[in-house]
């Protein structure tokens, strides 16, 4: 047997193998040569999920594989992009999240989190963020040969992180020649605009080969004011805000909210603002700006020993950018020179009674021109290593020991925040001196540098001075670094009735390390955006595995398969201390058209730096008070009791409009260094049909269930008071001790300003369902030649606990803000080639989902389509929101000079996303299409 990988086997009929296959159900064909011939003496292979190399890529874990053919196919400039519409992806996040988002994208397999889904690069981790997520951004599609998803626990095999499944991205390797891309597309709307370029050139010899590229991309923004769906109109208004200008005031005498009329005198709130509509002024799908430099290389020192390496850069500049900034809660001096009660003042006096000191002034500072949030990422990737094999008598071995290191350093700057300390001389004492000039403070003492401030002027009325002296520009800054050191070795050690009984046992260090250094500013409480502590720390482990390979019969009756494969692996964190995790699988093949697969398996997932060491965090948080006379919680006796023992006045209504609304005060987000780790089990059952009959035809059918215990979580604004108020005598206990109310509070007495939101070893997730995958390539025609790929995922059962004793939450089939349960997600594709012209037609299907319905009364009757809902605990009124269907299509031309082009449009029928009454912004949810058709043009050229 051969012992070192042939590359023209594993980087060319590999991926040619498994183009339209997205389930390893083909195994490597025999030479079909003269009669007499002895069968192609095929490669040993390493296939994600296992470190025993194999000739035979039919595994007991299913295992989803996309072809670089097939990502182009695609029309899209992130692998993001690609993975996010999988069927078994759930909810990640992507640059369609504006407030909230980072310009990262990620992958959530099975709805279970970012951090739930272990990436790798060639097998091996990648860099994370302080939140244990990995940004698929920092990696550049033009370098991708195939990407490998194991849709199974992993945690045996590679560590912390595998237990929803594992995404292996698989680099171009070997690669001799040159070729180069370009890439134009832009929605219909004539926005959105994106360019891609890239490069890749690489050489051979006997003993080497290296592989160099580089790559640029540049998606522009788009508007949420471009989109009917997102602009804020009716029927909703989900863009209002009830801070905008001119500014408004609470008058201390009657209690009463007022604005100024253009002759200076008030006027009532509620008579003359409808609300700022912000949407205009915040990014729909946010820009981004990516650039990337990679290099491989192999050398053969000898026939037996080989050299690796791998590098690569990549920098990120993204931007976010919301409505201006609203600053509220703040107090005008009686004696400032643009109080209305004053005599002396700007506005003479117009508000009679006496100078006196207006509270709850809340003004939208337009003139700053928006919150601009900006991000600056740059990521260094190094591997070096050496493999080979050696042999023991008539026993091979293969081995490799590689030394890793990731690095990511990010600088942010935000525009548009706001320095309390000098706001508050600008709304303090202030006066005109004898040359006209409005000057902060009073005679005889003045404050140096501070220009006062008009909060009740119309937009405009700020000066740039003002601007200037009040606002300012914060500098925040991260790093993470991890490095780690592997050795493994595998082979065969005795041979069994079923075949060689092989083995793999590996060793594995790493250590992780991050740090956070938010603005001063900031970290000091002084910005009128979301404060934040400084983050820093780091953990360090040591690992060891064995797997085992135990084939146990072949080629007999109702057995030409039957094997077992066993593992386990003890991990000793420096942090929360050591865990064993195994896992046993089988594989059965009755006859040869049918494979019985089979996996149980334990995972395990550490704390991130964040989640042990993450300084405490302001958090704007969006929740309807259950005390609210509009909230349809008040309904419940239970409810309504409670609050009426806060104090909570019957008539009491939470400020602001719409169905989920913000704080105005932020809630206070911790981190916990005493985590333990999450503990998972996950179970599958499937087969993979290949009939003889109908040659190009199989299909595959999967049952999972993922149940994950000590979950680490932070409990939501919302849930936290849902449990509060209308949870059992237990939850009350923990949660109503999470918040209190201010009956006081300037303008709106008994809002909640206080609330700590803590990270817990507390939730639990079980979740079930079904993956079928069905390819077929169909015999070559007069037409051409047609393949058809169904990819399908069902989830039957989603849910979780939020404490042991808590009941059970089912999710399956509803939405959550900016979090969807589909039952059903479907691709499917189907190809055509003929000659040098090919096409791709596919259709991206997400199935209906019920979401609360926010409204009350006749509202829900005009808004929800099942307004009379009601359960146990009182009315529950629902809205369902349809199914939608994708379609994408692309036609391709091989031209004579070895070049391709590729022209197409993904959302054909432009079809607008389905309306949601509880999205948090835009009135639908960022993981479906942004609205609009996009069309693109794509070349490439190979030398």
């Amino acid at each position: 047997m051969k012992h070192r990988i042939n590359r023209s086997v594993r980087f060319g009929v590999l991926p040619a193998a498994i183009a339209f296959a997205l389930a390893p159900t083909a195994a490597f064909a025999q030479d079909a040569g003269a009669e007499g011939s002895q069968p192609t003496e095929l490669d040993r292979i390493e296939v994600t999920g296992s470190r025993i190399k194999r000739a035979d890529i039919e595994t007991s874990q299913p295992i989803f594989t996309l072809s670089r053919q097939e990502i182009q196919k695609q029309g899209v400039t992130s692998v993001a992009d690609v993975l996010q519409r999988i069927s078994s992806n759930g909810a990640a996040l992507n640059t369609t999240f504006n407030n909230g988002g980072d310009g990262s994208a990620g992958i959530s397999l099975r709805n279970l989190g970012e951090g739930r889904t272990l990436v790798l690069v060639n097998g091996r981790r990648w860099t994370t963020t302080l939140g244990g997520s990995v940004d698929l951004n920092t990696i550049p599609a033009a370098i991708i040969e195939r990407v490998e998803v194991l849709k199974d626990g992993a945690s045996t095999i590679y560590g912390s992180d595998a237990i929803a499944g594992v995404v292996n991205i698989i680099t171009r390797s070997n690669f001799d020649g040159a070729e180069a891309g370009a890439y134009l597309g832009e929605f219909d709307k004539g926005d959105g605009f994106r360019q891609a370029y890239d490069f890749t050139i690489g050489t051979s010899t006997d003993r080497s080969n290296v592989v160099l590229g580089a790559s640029y991309v540049k998606e522009e923004h788009v508007m949420a004011g471009d989109r009917s769906i997102s602009a804020g109109g009716p029927p909703f208004y989900a863009g209002q805000s009830g801070t905008g200008v001119p500014g408004s005031f609470v008058d201390p005498v009657d209690e009463e909210r007022y604005v100024l009329d253009a002759n200076g005198n008030p006027v009532p709130y509620d008579s003359v603002v409808n609300g700022y509509n912000t949407a205009p002024d915040n990014y729909l799908l946010t820009p981004q700006e990516r650039t990337s430099l990679f290099a491989q290389a192999t050398y053969d020192i000898t026939d037996k020993v080989s050299f690796r390496t791998e590098m690569l850069y990549n920098e990120r500049i993204s931007e976010q950018l919301l409505a201006a900034m609203p600053v509220t809660g703040f107090r005008l001096a009686a004696n400032s020179y643009y109080n209305p009660t004053n005599p002396d003042g700007f506005y003479g006096g117009s508000v009679g009674g006496g100078a006196r000191e207006l509270i709850g002034v809340n003004r939208r500072y337009t003139e700053s021109g928006g919150r601009s949030f900006n991000q600056n990422v740059k990521t260094w990737h190094f591997f070096g290593g050496l493999n080979g094999f050696f042999e023991v008598g008539e026993r091979a071995f293969d081995w490799d020991v590689g030394y890793r290191y990731d690095r990511t350093d990010q600088n942010d700057l935000t525009y548009g925040l706001f320095n309390v300390a000098n706001l508050r001389n600008a709304y303090g004492p202030s006066f005109r001196d004898a040359d006209g000039v409005i000057r902060c403070g009073t005679p005889g003492n003045v404050i140096a540098g501070c220009v006062p401030l008009n909060p009740l002027g119309p937009d405009g009325s700020i000066t740039p001075e003002a601007l200037a002296y009040a606002s300012f520009t914060a500098h925040d800054s991260s790093s993470v670094t991890s490095k780690g050191y592997t050795a493994n070795i595998s082979g065969d050690i005795v041979e069994l009735p079923g075949g060689m009984l092989s083995f793999a046992a590996g060793y594995e260090y790493r250590s992780e390390s991050g740090q956070f250094e938010p603005d001063a500013f900031i970290a000091a409480g002084l910005s009128t955006g979301n404060g934040s502590l400084p983050t820093a720390g780091s953990y360090s482990l040591d690992e060891f595995y064995v797997e085992l390979a135990v084939p146990v019969l072949a080629d007999v009756p109702f057995a030409k398969l039957l094997d077992f494969s066993i593992a386990s692996r003890y991990s000793d964190y420096s942090n929360f201390g050591d865990t064993l995790n195994s896992k046993f699988g089988f594989r059965w093949k009755p006859f040869d058209e049918l494979l019985v697969r089979g996996n149980w398996s334990e995972g395990f997932r550490a704390p991130t730096i964040n989640n042990l060491y993450a300084g405490d965090a302001d958090s704007y948080e969006s929740y309807l008070d259950p005390c609210s006379s509009d909230s349809p919680l008040r309904a419940n006796p239970q409810v309504a009791a409670r609050c009426t023992a806060e104090g909570v006045p019957a008539d009491f209504v939470q400020p602001g409009d719409g169905s989920s609304r913000q704080t105005l005060e932020p809630f206070t987000w911790t981190s916990n260094e005493a985590l333990q780790p999450e503990t998972s089990t996950t179970r599958t059952l499937g087969m993979v049909y290949s009939p003889g009959w109908l040659e190009g035809f199989d299909i595959s059918l999967d049952w999972w269930k993922v149940e994950i215990e000590n979950s680490i979580s932070r409990p939501q604004a919302q849930f936290i008071l849902d449990k509060c108020y209308a949870g059992s005598a237990g939850e009350q206990a923990i949660y109503c001790a999470l918040f209190s109310r201010d009956p006081n509070y300037p303008g709106d007495p008994y809002i909640i300003t206080e609330m700590d939101m803590p990270l817990l070893n507390l939730a639990s997730y079980e979740v079930e369902g079904w993956d079928m995958t069905v390819n077929y390539r169909l015999p070559e025609t007069a037409f051409g030649r047609f393949a058809i790929t169904w990819d399908t995922s069902y989830t039957s059962n989603w849910s979780t606990k939020a404490t042991v004793d808590s009941e059970a939450e089912q999710r399956q089939g509803l939405y959550l803000p900016s979090d969807p349960y589909w039952r059903i997600k479907s691709n499917l594709f189907l190809d055509w080639t003929m000659g040098d012209f090919g096409a791709t037609w596919g259709v991206r299907y997400r199935s209906g989902i019920d979401e609360d319905c926010p409204f009350t009364g006749e509202d829900a009757q005009q808004y929800c389509s099942d307004p009379d809902r009601r359960i146990a605990t009182g009315p529950a009124p629902r809205n369902h929101m349809g199914a939608v269907a994708y379609h994408d299509v692309q036609f391709r031309y091989n031209t004579p000079w070895n070049g391709t082009v590729s022209v197409g449009a993904n959302n054909v029928f432009d079809k607008d996303p389905p309306l949601s009454l509880t999205a948090n912004y835009n009135q639908f949810d960022p993981q479906y299409d942004v609205p609009g058709r996009f069309m693109y043009v794509q070349y490439r050229q190979r030398f």
